[in-house]
């Protein structure tokens, strides 16, 4: 059992298998290419927020508290690794939640903001700014901070707390995202 739950590849593939096992074998009936899809958002979004709030609840109000000689640990090995797959959880979630909501033919409503499906369109904004944040402010920095770019020591400790601001920026916007996106009747 420890050289199976030992590899996270055969984990997934067999929650995978699992998932499938009771898509196909339980609620074969109600199955549909919007319920999958749900699922797939739900499991993005999981996985983005998950680690959102790790580098903010655990790593960032860790770091200072590490002994120096140990900090590449994390810098050169953890942080990389899960930024690879906070970026791509962000990217996920925001597309699976828009194939969502053209599957369900609210995309345009929810987007501009009408009733009633407003609540919906506020979380999928709120989204669409943290994936940007991700993408284009987080994740630009964080490679010049973790030294995954050149750049001066001036430089890399601007671009961490630039980093770690807009992070904490998604931290706040994701509490009202999740209740938009919980709490929607259009959803």
């Amino acid at each position: 059992m420890a050289k199976f739950f030992g590899n996270l590849h055969l984990v997934l593939v067999a929650g995978l298998v699992l998932a499938l096992a009771v898509m196909f074998g339980v609620d074969g009936d109600a199955l549909t290419a919007q319920s999958v899809t749900r699922w797939l958002h739900t499991f993005f979004g999981i996985v983005w927020i998950g680690l959102l709030y790790y580098f903010n609840f655990v790593q960032i109000p860790t770091m200072p508290k590490i002994p120096a000689e140990l900090k590449p640990g994390i810098s050169k090995h953890i942080a990389p690794s899960a930024l690879f797959f906070f970026r791509w959880g962000a990217a996920l979630t925001v597309l699976t939640g828009l194939i969502v909501a053209v599957q369900a033919g609210y995309a345009h409503q929810a987007f501009t903001l009408q009733d009633p499906f407003k609540l919906i369109g506020i979380g999928m904004w709120l989204a669409v700014i943290m994936a940007f944040n991700v993408w284009f402010i987080i994740w630009p920095n964080q490679k010049k901070a973790l030294g995954i770019v050149e750049a001066d020591d001036s430089t890399k400790a601007k671009a961490a707390t630039t980093a770690m601001m807009t992070s904490r920026l998604n931290t706040l916007l994701s509490i009202p995202m999740l209740y938009c996106m919980v709490s929607a009747n259009g959803g």
